[in-house]
């Protein structure tokens, strides 16, 4: 079992580490640099493959804490717990590369339009849920009780993704939909190509920390239980 997950590991960063090239060189070079806004466009890549990722790690901390409510499990806890880790700081990025996008496109750092403002309650709802992770008290409760949060937290994913559809934002570009309320601008294919492999390869980066973090949290787990059993011996 342990030699499989090396490989999958080694196999996931060694796919890892020429997409990334791949996606820096599709990106800069092979992408044509937007009319209007310039080099800046660039970060566009950066902030969708980010904001894709942080949507699939909470729907993992979803999937999850719904497990964890049915069926309690420690390796559900994990999982759930190390998603939202890894959610937040795509989240985090998202927001950062949002407010550079802001001010080269509507010279402010940040205004309260929908799909900010649904972003960031969505990054302060998970914030409060890695909170709650290290709050004192049993395993078991702790576990039901952010579970709880997460799935709360994943209900608002969905509005995130609709807030600019629903409350029809004039600054914030619809790229992708079809029909009245969901018109998007589309983009050249050669954007296109360097925006789907870069998701793709954020996406890997994202499965790759997800193992590694696993992998973290297990031996932190058996570190903390070898010491409790320590300290019960030596107590007796």
């Amino acid at each position: 079992m342990e030699k499989n997950t090396g490989i999958i590991d080694r196999l996931l960063l060694f796919t890892l580490i020429p997409s990334f090239f791949i996606a820096l060189y599709l990106i800069f070079i092979w992408s044509p640099v937007e009319k209007v806004m310039g080099a800046t466009q660039k970060i566009f890549y950066f902030h969708v493959g980010s904001a894709w990722v942080a949507f699939l790690a909470f729907g993992v901390v979803g999937y999850y804490s719904v497990r964890v409510l049915i069926k309690p499990r420690l390796q559900h806890h994990i999982n759930a717990g190390i998603s939202a880790e890894i959610g937040v700081l795509f989240t985090t990025i998202t927001l950062i590369t949002g407010m550079i996008w802001g001010k080269s496109s509507w010279n402010t750092w940040w205004t309260w339009e929908p799909r900010l403002a649904t972003t960031l309650i969505l990054w302060f709802i998970y914030v409060a849920y890695l909170f709650v992770r290290k709050m004192d008290g049993s395993t078991e409760k702790i576990a039901r009780l952010s579970a709880v949060f997460g799935i709360i937290g994943v209900i608002n994913v969905p509005i995130v993704f609709m807030a600019i559809r629903w409350w029809n934002t004039k600054l914030h570009p619809i790229v992708f939909g079809e029909g009245k309320n969901q018109s998007g601008g589309g983009i050249e294919p050669d954007m296109l190509v360097a925006l789907l492999f870069s998701i793709f390869t954020i996406t890997l980066l994202y499965a790759f920390l997800m193992r590694k973090g696993i992998e973290i949290e297990k031996m932190r787990h058996i570190v903390k239980k070898a010491k409790s059993k320590a300290i019960e011996k030596l107590a007796g």
